[in-house]
């Protein structure tokens, strides 16, 4: 579905790229931005986004909300930060065409990624099945995705390209590579062509994931408050109440740490990871693995583990004060680990512990006061799997936190 020039034609996203040139040269230039030194540039912009968010919450917190309506303004704000990043474009909100259309473009992708989702996946031979027969009318969706996709990809580098020529563009990542001695060597087509596909990496790697983790913290906050009102001891003790915490605040709160380390292990964000494909004949406990065999690692299995996570199915940030326990390997392994773990880390940390010192989320009440407890199931079927919408409610902690975003945001401007 994905791979084919009649249907999606996205053979160059750079998370579904074999082992080869192409794929390095992604690599490299992924590494030149997001290693552990370099995202540290990044670190002021995901404080800047984390106030906005805030701010949006609150809006949100006095009106009559959804579990969508919040979840959107997790997106928005994960989006927001990698647009800048990505592009140096500033997100306008909900209905800005550029983040409308990515966010579209990768749902797409992650929808075609699903074998389960298109039969021609399984059966490769259906793309050649005539457009007349019953049923085909997936092949005519995934023309009209391939069509979004272009254009997403398409305009999004132009518009950076453009606001170089006219001499406004702010610092980006795309920016700067469109002359840098990483890319010198290549054709003005091939350079376009591999930066257009790294931009759609960065923000479906930076957005949706990200998002989807402040949704699975929220669920958790709401069913274990004990956590949550841990956590904010925790945070009032180091920082009082007067400011919101900075990512160079980290180290002095090991509890919070621990909590998004749990969240993270609690309802895996990629529980089937991304795909490894075997590069050469292997034997594994006595099982033979082909060359060219696709490897799905199981990253659910491993969250379940009860050998290694006492109690897996309990949310409890206590467990990783244990040497060893290790922290589920969400971001990945191997030579395909997720190159902007450490902006992905910076982004979540910032933006959970924010929520914390300032929100308080909880169970919704019914007509007679009593606590609702919510179900919390599995979203659609993705790459990323997220969660169906549940009910609860959340306010800020007090008239001093809404008066400190308020107060915060005014300076920010």
């Amino acid at each position: 579905m994905i791979r084919d020039p009649t249907l999606l034609d996205w053979p160059g996203h750079p998370g579904l790229v074999g082992y080869n040139d192409l794929w390095r040269s992604h690599r490299r230039m992924l590494n030149n931005w997001l290693n552990a030194r370099a995202a540290t540039q990044f670190h002021e912009s995901h404080e800047r986004h984390t106030r906005v968010l805030l701010r949006r919450l609150l809006d949100v917190s006095q009106g009559d909300y959804s579990f969508e309506a919040v979840e959107s303004e997790f997106f928005l704000a994960m989006a927001s930060s990698m647009f800048r990043s990505a592009y140096g474009y500033h997100i306008q909100g909900h209905d800005d065409p550029f983040f409308k259309a990515a966010r579209e473009a990768i749902e797409h992708l992650f929808s075609a990624h699903m074998y389960t989702n298109f039969w021609v996946n399984i059966f490769p031979a259906l793309s050649y099945v005539p457009d007349w027969v019953p049923g085909t009318g997936w092949k005519r969706t995934a023309r009209e995705w391939r069509e979004q996709k272009n254009w997403t990809l398409n305009s999004t580098l132009q518009w950076t390209k453009d606001q170089i020529t006219e001499g406004s563009a702010e610092p980006s990542i795309l920016g700067a590579l469109l002359d840098h001695k990483l890319t010198s060597s290549w054709t003005q087509e091939d350079k376009e062509y591999r930066l257009k596909e790294l931009g759609m990496v960065l923000f479906s790697g930076g957005t949706d994931t990200s998002s989807n983790v402040l949704v699975k913290f929220v669920a958790a906050m709401v069913l274990n408050p004990e956590v949550q009102s841990k956590a904010q001891q925790e945070i009032d003790s180091v920082l009082g109440s007067l400011r919101l915490p900075t990512i160079a605040d980290e180290e002095r709160l090991p509890y919070v740490r621990n909590l998004i380390l749990e969240t993270l292990r609690w309802h895996p964000v990629l529980p089937t990871a991304v795909p490894h494909v075997c590069y050469e004949d292997d034997v594994y406990r006595g099982y033979d693995i082909p060359k060219g065999t696709v490897l799905i690692g199981n990253v659910w299995a491993m969250s379940r583990d009860d050998s290694i996570y006492k109690d897996s199915e309990a949310f409890n940030p206590d467990r990783f004060l244990d040497p060893n326990v290790p922290p589920l390997p969400g971001f990945g392994w191997g030579r395909r680990k997720c190159p902007g773990v450490y902006y992905g880390q910076a982004a979540v940390f910032m933006s959970i512990t924010s929520l914390l010192a300032t929100f308080t989320f909880s169970k919704k009440l019914d007509s007679n006061g009593r606590e609702i407890i919510p179900t919390i199931e599995d979203g659609p079927n993705s790459m990323t799997l997220g969660l169906k919408p549940f009910e609860f409610q959340f306010k800020p902690r007090s008239d001093r936190h809404q008066q400190l975003i308020f107060e915060l945001n005014a300076t920010s401007g």
